[in-house]
């Protein structure tokens, strides 16, 4: 069972990491220091949008509009913290 759930919290991590690289990039694209006209950048940028807009889009028709301030990537990062913190205590109990 701790395999299990150590495996859990190597996904977890990994998610993690992948809504992190999704908010840099959108950030460094929207203050245009990356541009969607590089290749490898639009690849990378088209990847994680596929990847992780059925997520985000279920959170934002929960969330009320709030004039153009996307808290969808935060509420993702911190259900991910939440269940990351849950196995961790969790872990040591088996």
């Amino acid at each position: 069972m701790t395999s299990i759930l150590e495996i859990l919290l190597m996904i977890l991590s990994i998610v993690k990491w992948i809504v992190l690289v999704h908010i840099i990039l959108s950030w460094l694209i929207n203050f245009q220091v990356l541009n969607l006209r590089q290749p490898v950048v639009a690849q990378i940028w088209f990847g994680l949008n596929q990847l992780l807009e059925p997520i985000y889009n279920r959170l934002r028709r929960l969330l009320p509009n709030i004039g153009g301030i996307d808290f969808a990537p935060l509420i993702v990062l911190v259900a991910i913290y939440a269940a990351e913190r849950v196995v961790i205590n969790n872990l040591y109990s088996f």
